[in-house]
C-alpha cells in the first residue's frame, strides 16, 4: 500500500499557491529592523514574489504537490 505525501508544515508556512499554479512567498528582510529602511523600500519588500525557477522544483516537492 502507497502512502501519501505528507506536507512540511514549515514549508506550507512559507509558501503558497494560486489558482494559476504559481508558488508565491514573502519577502525577505522585513520582519525586523525596519527603524533604517525607507518607506519606499518597506513597501516594495511587502509585496509577495514568485519563487524562483530554480527553487520551484524544490518548493513543490516540500508542499507535496
Amino acid at each position: 500500500m502507497k502512502s501519501k505525501m505528507k506536507v512540511r508544515k514549515s514549508a506550507a508556512k512559507r509558501y503558497h499557491v494560486t489558482g494559476s499554479d504559481k508558488i508565491m512567498r514573502e519577502s525577505a528582510k522585513r520582519n525586523h529592523k525596519n527603524y533604517h529602511k525607507s518607506a519606499a523600500q518597506e513597501r516594495r519588500l511587502d509585496v509577495n514574489k514568485e519563487v524562483s525557477k530554480s527553487d520551484k522544483k524544490r518548493a513543490r516537492r516540500t508542499l507535496g504537490i
